[in-house]
């Protein structure tokens, strides 16, 4: 009995060891990759929905797609599995799969998910998608997914996007510095990186996709732009065959406009274009400088008044055939640009300290003008059998005409001998024509060598020829008979070759990502002066520009990176032109043909921590430059002199936020902050400053019932800083509310912002020891309408690209007419 019950305790003790040896739950897995079926990009935050086979209404897991679309799943038994993914706007993906014993771990692959075809009636879409993605050199903002996109312009839109501000005047920084470049479809254009709060404060933002940040340009971008890049990316339509038309219309307080947008595909041939016009009529503002000269101990006030109305216009055609599966020929040709009419009144007088009257006259000017981009482009794409392999051919041409016709009146005018020759006040008409033509011819070549690393190479070419023509003819004695004179006028022909070659090599492994580059960048420049003052001039440009950037995935949502890079910033026609713009005779401007190029050397560090129901994104970044181009003024003979110079260093140390938190599934707050420290010296011309600069863009989107959106946005920034002075702060406000109709293909929205207040006041101040000189602008910026848009048809298609085209981003580019060079 002593035995039996022995070996029965034995026996037991045995198995309870067995059983804790044996693990309580076999762990299985179920991964994957979820990717776009067209664009191949990775689907993120789509929602997974795993049951078994006999129960698939029964969930026994749920979770979401990471942001680079994967998925890892753990599952507590071996059976007959249905795996259900859904996303916004997508087609649902089902997969049966089946673990066991003998099989624990499966791999579904790479899965493709394509647009809906058909929207489902009576489903409430509880998700958002998140508006951010980030990579090792770049932050994407999705424009099309905001519903502030309906009724704001581009340049509105901007200052939600991570690492851009937006001032109250509409000027704009990249990276803390307004020395960027703009690339529309990943291809480059003068006018609007010349002009870009011309520009895009009259491009709709409808019909924009997203818009890149680009942080870290690396050796196949040009060396250009201190900030970075700008990359706007128009909005394509997805799938398969089929037609789609969009019509849109708007109506505000400041003017009217309209557009259309349509896609169709057929076979391997698809084309996408879209047209926008605008009316613009802007109310009129108020301006007022007070000038104070140390050394003529005088005392100078003026007070214009301008009105401006404008018309602006938008197109791109854009096309794509598929010769086979490895070749690729697409082909594209856009237009940018408007005309705009201005008068204005002006009255300037100039006292001694003691109040005794100097001179005084009175002012009256009308501007018309124009100003228009147009490019075309070729691209040949070649893949090879090895992935990610490919060859690229490219050529692109572009010209820039501009047009100006401006007439200034003299009156009422009380001026003593002595400053008669100085301010040669004599009735004028300025007639002036410029254009910049450009032909650009690239070949970049890609590889991958093994699982980890990539090697890219490529070549460049450019022929670029800027042209000048303007006319200057002078009335005497308030008649309209003008006599042209040739002192005053200007003509040029500004001839640029350059010619650029790369290379480059990224790795990636697991979390890890790299990426390092030289570029190396030769140029000539020949100025050539027909007439007006100038000497001509040949100047040779060699620079090697090195970039390097590293990146770290830590989880599942996190981004660490850190990146280094050269930028150079070449000086345009604009600041290198010597003509004298002296139509205002009390604040003359000319350009410097002496200038060299600056260099700029950043570092930055972020943080990214991108959820589906937080989104975070840090940068911190410091820049120096130690010959950088600067516009500084003095006074000479009573009248302020502006020019460029190689004269400025630079340090600025700067910090930038962006938050994004899904309060619900229909409620969305973000804020977009930043603020730097900056100091500014040039010793040559003893002047320095320095000073503390912060924005903020905040706001809510919320969805009530009935699919009704509204946004509430509010902004606002500290003084900006520069070497001779310092801006004003400001703020603002808006609304805006929008709601779609029928299955979503009718939408209607209104808005409006700075509704309380007509007008808006700014100041601004440039000081040196010999003068101080305050300006103070009273401008509106109540802006109010509504919008409406229809689409017509169905089509799931895009037109593809070549993975590389052309992006010329090498020059420097100029302010607006009224920049240094005054030859328009």
């Amino acid at each position: 009995m002593k035995n039996k019950t022995f070996l029965l305790l034995l026996i037991l003790l045995v198995s309870s060891v067995s059983r804790a040896q044996a693990p309580k739950n076999p762990l299985f897995i179920v991964k994957g990759l979820l990717l776009d079926s067209i664009t191949k990009e990775a689907e993120p935050y789509a929602t997974l929905k795993i049951a078994k086979k006999n129960s698939p209404q029964k969930a026994v897991k749920m979770a979401v797609t990471d942001l680079n679309g994967k998925f890892s799943e753990k599952l507590s038994e071996p059976s007959t599995y249905i795996l259900t993914i859904s996303s916004v706007g997508k087609a649902t993906v089902q997969k049966e799969f089946t673990l066991t014993e003998e099989l624990k771990t499966i791999d579904l692959g790479t899965l493709f998910v394509s647009d809906a075809t058909n929207e489902l009636k009576g489903i409430e879409v509880v998700a958002q998608k998140p508006l951010v993605k980030v990579d090792i050199d770049k932050i994407e903002y999705n424009i099309q997914d905001d519903p502030d996109s309906k009724t704001n312009t581009v340049i509105e839109m901007l200052r939600k996007v991570p690492l851009v501000t937006v001032d109250g005047e509409d000027n704009i920084q990249v990276n803390g510095s307004s020395n960027f470049k703009i690339h529309v479809n990943g291809k480059p254009n003068t006018m609007m990186s010349s002009n870009p709060k011309e520009v895009l404060k009259s491009m709709p933002a409808n019909s924009i996709k997203y818009i890149e940040v680009i942080t870290n340009p690396g050796a196949k971008y040009d060396a250009e732009g201190v900030g970075g890049i700008l990359n706007i990316v128009t909005i394509d339509n997805r799938g398969v065959e089929g037609y789609t038309v969009t019509l849109s219309g708007s109506a505000r307080n400041t003017g009217v406009g309209g557009s259309v947008y349509g896609t169709v595909k057929r076979n391997k041939l698809t084309v996408t274009g879209n047209y926008n016009y605008s009316l613009n009529n802007s109310p009129k503002n108020y301006n007022s400088v007070l000038r104070e000269d140390y050394t003529g101990k005088t005392r100078l006030t003026t007070d214009n008044t301008n009105d401006y109305d404008g018309s602006f216009q938008y197109s791109n055609l854009e096309a794509s055939y598929e010769i086979d599966t490895l070749r690729l020929l697409s082909m594209s040709f856009g237009l940018y640009g408007g005309g705009n009419d201005s008068k204005g009144d002006g009255f300037t007088q100039m006292t001694m300290d003691t109040g005794l009257p100097v001179y005084k006259y009175a002012t009256r000017n009308k501007t018309d003008g124009s100003w228009y981009s147009i490019r075309g482009n070729i691209d040949y794409q070649r893949m090879f059998s090895v992935k990610d392999r490919m060859l690229t051919f490219s050529y692109k041409i572009n010209t820039e005409p501009e047009s100006s016709d401006s007439y200034a009146y003299y009156s009422d005018m009380e001026i003593p001998d002595e400053w008669k020759q100085r301010l040669a006040l004599e009735n004028r008409r300025s007639d002036g024509e410029t254009n910049t033509t450009e032909h650009t011819f690239q070949t970049d070549y890609t590889t991958p060598l093994g699982k980890m690393h990539t090697l890219e190479t490529g070549a460049k070419y450019i022929i670029r020829n800027n042209v000048s023509e303007n006319n200057v003819s002078l009335a005497q004695g308030g008649t309209d008979d003008y006599t042209y004179n040739e002192k005053k006028s200007s003509h040029y022909e500004h001839l640029n070759n350059i010619l650029a070659i790369y290379g480059g090599y990224s790795f990636k492994y697991k979390g890890l990502s790299a990426k390092a580059g030289l570029r190396y960048e030769y140029t000539s420049q020949e100025v050539n002066y027909l007439i007006g003052t100038g000497s001509d001039f040949n100047s040779y440009l060699s620079d090697w520009v090195p970039s390097a950037s590293m990146g770290l995935k830590i989880g599942q949502t996190q981004n660490l990176s850190l990146g280094y890079n050269m930028r150079i910033w070449r000086p345009s026609i604009y600041f290198l032109n010597p003509y004298v713009d002296d139509s205002n005779p009390s604040a003359i401007s000319y350009g410097n043909s002496e200038l060299k190029s600056e260099k700029s050397h950043a570092f930055n560090l972020s943080y990214s921590n991108f959820t589906a129901k937080l989104s975070v994104n840090l940068s911190l970044r410091h820049s120096f430059n130690n010959n950088s181009i600067e516009n500084y003024s003095f006074i000479k003979d009573g009248i302020l002199n502006s020019t460029y110079a190689n004269i400025g260093k630079s340090r600025t140390t700067g910090m930038s936020a962006y938050i994004n938190w899904n309060a619900s599934p229909k409620t969305r707050i973000y804020v977009n902050a930043s603020g730097n420290y900056s100091d500014y010296r040039s010793p040559s011309q003893n002047l320095k400053n320095n000073g503390w600069y912060g924005f903020a863009y905040g706001g809510a989107q919320h969805t009530f019932p009935l699919d009704i959106r509204l946004s509430l946005n509010l902004m606002g920034s500290t003084p900006y800083i520069s070497i001779q002075g310092r801006g004003s702060s400001y703020y603002d406000y808006g609304l805006s509310l929008n709601r779609s109709f029928i299955d979503k293909r009718l939408t209607l929205s209104a808005f409006a912002y700075n509704f309380l207040k007509k007008y808006t006041d700014y100041s601004n101040s440039i000081s040196s020891a010999s003068f101080l000189q305050n300006t103070n602008s009273s401008y509106s910026r109540m802006r109010y309408g509504f919008s409406v848009s229809y689409r017509i048809g169905e089509l799931k298609a895009s037109v593809k690209k070549a993975a590389r085209t052309i992006n010329n981003d090498d020059v420097k580019g100029g302010g607006s007419s009224e920049g240094g060079g005054g030859e328009n």
